[in-house]
């Protein structure tokens, strides 16, 4: 077995980020809000032994053109926690991971969600920590326009303290439950955070024991420059955008290196690149089936897509023409730069870069198991990422052939587990357990009371 093992999560909120994938020949159109189909995937999921079941999450359904948001199949969607609640009851072992929004929503209720399904799962929980750049979000949300980028940033990393801080109030032996002395709590081993910062004045303590895993795993996807630093210094694992082998091993050393000034174990935080993977019997089979994958997406969910992405209204732009110069915004900068250098380098019309977008734009593994497993292992022997997210073109049969093809391709290469190393999600990636800041190991307070 190699001593670099592959980590693999699947990105299944929507369940194919392809908008063609509902379109599919054979694919279950309603598989976004079907609880059966779900509940069958992340059974499916568990089977092939991946690390984590990841729901990303938006918080507006009016976020595109209505000519193409009547072609989209992600306009409905389960909530999160109520969905991964549910899941946690059909499965053992799959970590459970869902998107927390740092700007609109608050420390308190994150973390008691969270608390809750870490014990609900026995320990699977993750917490994704993004900070919202959709302006149309903001309007659900008493606001016109969205905060600025960095002052996002700001926010978020005084709410993963307060958050952590809850999670926190309790040591773990703090609720005594004896029936003899009728003795429940004791009140030594529980704290009261009083925080007073900036943007938020959060008194505690938390109202649930100190979840299984000590905090869910905090995962983090942002690539911009404060987007990296947030997760150089809380996250332990990172959802990247997938360009090329160069790009990741620059991102990956980026990370890392910030990790390093930082005094944290570069192994503590796995870096996973989103990848969409079409598996084929032959490698022109496999590009066939992506072809017509990309055959299906309207040139108005295309546009659309785009102009998501660039933060701007592309819906304007000459179709057959280069793209315009794309004045800064508040979207993800990171997400834009990927596009603007995308066309500027493939000489890309606004049709194609949009027909590129439209279906999945990003890092790409289209072959046989056989080499979508030479490159997986070649992202991960060069320092390219720590494993992957991974992207189904469409379902059931893009799951079913990775996992019950390219799942074994991968294990008889020693790159990936062929059984769980524990039952809770931080065992399984090779994490620890986080030390609680009042109290000690035994249940006693410590100095950073």
């Amino acid at each position: 077995m190699s001593s670099r093992q592959l980590r693999l999560g699947a990105f299944m909120r929507p369940v194919s980020i392809h908008t063609g994938a509902w379109r599919y020949p054979g694919a279950y159109p309603d598989a976004n809000f079907n609880f059966n189909h779900l509940k069958r995937f992340i059974q499916k999921l568990e089977y092939g032994k991946f690390d984590a079941f990841f729901m990303a999450d938006h918080l507006a359904v009016l976020n595109m053109p209505i000519n193409a948001l009547r072609r989209s199949h992600t306009v409905t969607s389960f909530e999160p926690f109520t969905l991964l609640s549910a899941l946690a009851g059909a499965t053992e072992r799959i970590g459970l991971v869902a998107t927390g929004s740092t700007t609109f929503d608050e420390p308190y209720h994150v973390a008691r969600r969270f608390a809750s399904l870490d014990h609900i799962s026995g320990g699977r929980a993750g917490w994704n920590i993004v900070t919202t750049s959709n302006p149309d979000a903001a309007r659900n949300f008493g606001l016109e326009d969205h905060m600025e980028h960095d002052e996002r940033y700001r926010r978020a990393r005084e709410f993963y303290d307060v958050v952590t801080g809850l999670w926190d109030s309790f040591a773990d032996d703090a609720f005594v439950r004896d029936v003899e002395s009728g003795l429940y709590l004791d009140p030594a081993k529980m704290r009261t955070l009083n925080h007073k910062g900036k943007y938020f004045s959060v008194r505690g303590p938390l109202n649930i024991a100190r979840p299984v895993q000590g905090w869910p795993v905090i995962v983090q996807a942002g690539a911009s420059e404060a987007g990296k630093q947030l997760a150089a210094e809380t996250a332990e694992a990172v959802f990247t955008g997938g360009g090329s082998l160069s790009d990741g091993q620059k991102l990956y050393e980026d990370i890392k290196s910030r990790m390093d000034r930082l005094g944290r174990d570069r192994e503590h935080l796995k870096i996973l690149p989103g990848a969409f993977v079409v598996v084929g019997d032959t490698v022109d089979e496999a590009k066939a089936k992506r072809a017509h994958l990309d055959s299906l997406v309207h040139y108005d969910s295309a546009i659309a897509s785009l102009s998501v992405i660039l933060g701007t209204d592309a819906s304007g732009f000459d179709p057959d023409g280069p793209l315009p110069e794309i004045p800064e915004t508040n979207a993800s900068q990171s997400g834009r730069q990927r596009l603007v250098d995308a066309a500027a380098k493939g000489n890309l019309t606004v049709r194609q870069l949009a027909q590129r977008v439209g279906g999945y734009g990003g890092l790409s593994f289209v072959g046989t198991p056989v080499t979508i497993a030479d490159q997986m292992e070649e992202w991960l022997m060069t320092r390219g990422c720590d494993g992957f997210n991974i992207m189904f073109p469409y379902l059931p049969e893009g799951l079913d052939d990775f996992v019950d093809r390219v799942v074994p391709e991968l294990q008889r290469r020693g790159i990936f587990r062929k059984e769980y190393e524990g039952r809770t999600l931080r065992e399984n990636l090779g994490l620890p357990r986080p030390k609680n800041r009042f109290f000690d190991e035994s249940g006693a307070s410590n100095a950073a009371e």
